[in-house]
């Protein structure tokens, strides 16, 4: 499904850049226009991740610039903390610090909504005291030191209230990491208010 997805979002980016606004080149569009925002929001888990941690809370921060007539470059930047379901995990918890760039694209036909996608990394490491506990060396006990993982990730954006400096609204994205044995997917959902910076 996600490959479809992947397709048709490339299909439709590539004939909004089929028709570029002969007035402007390339470079009159790039950085033309820049924003920061903070987000809030949930985290729901998918398949395995279901018995392994509870929904959870993220939060984080964003910025936005103009790349293309309709398309726009996005690096975010958000921190979550997962609870363990299994009663017999020897960590408390999970600190994941994920980072994404991607690209957004608007279509005038589906305004106020806008579809993006784009690379992922998380960071995470668990929730430990510094002391002898048993279990740190069974399977999964990678997480007692870091690791980071890498994926992809799409999102949905709609604009709520659109004022000269500020936007409100809606975030919702779906990710995939690529964990082995088998992947990791989460669904985010959160609001988000943006403040134009040019």
């Amino acid at each position: 499904m996600y490959k479809f997805f992947l397709l048709l979002l490339g299909c439709l980016a590539t004939v909004s850049l089929a028709q570029p606004d002969s007035a402007k080149k390339a470079e009159d569009w790039a950085f033309s226009h820049a924003a920061v925002s903070i987000e809030g929001g949930e985290v729901y888990p998918f398949g395995d991740l279901i018995d392994a941690v509870y929904n959870t809370y993220y939060g984080g921060f964003g910025f936005r610039y103009s790349y293309w007539e309709n398309v726009d470059g996005v690096v975010m930047f958000h921190y979550s903390y997962f609870e363990p379901r299994p009663k017999e995990v020897v960590y408390d918890g999970v600190h994941q610090f994920m980072g994404k760039v991607g690209l957004d694209w608007r279509f005038k036909l589906i305004e106020p909504i806008v579809l993006g996608g784009g690379f992922a990394c998380n960071w995470t490491r668990a929730d430990y005291e510094e002391k002898e506990r048993p279990g740190f060396n069974d399977p999964g006990g990678t997480l007692t030191d870091n690791e980071t993982e890498f994926g992809w990730y799409a999102r949905m954006k709609i604009d709520i209230v659109k004022l000269e400096k500020y936007r409100f609204g809606l975030n919702v994205m779906w990710e995939e990491i690529w964990t082995l044995p088998k992947r990791s997917d989460m669904l985010y959902a959160g609001l988000y208010i943006e403040r134009s910076l040019w």
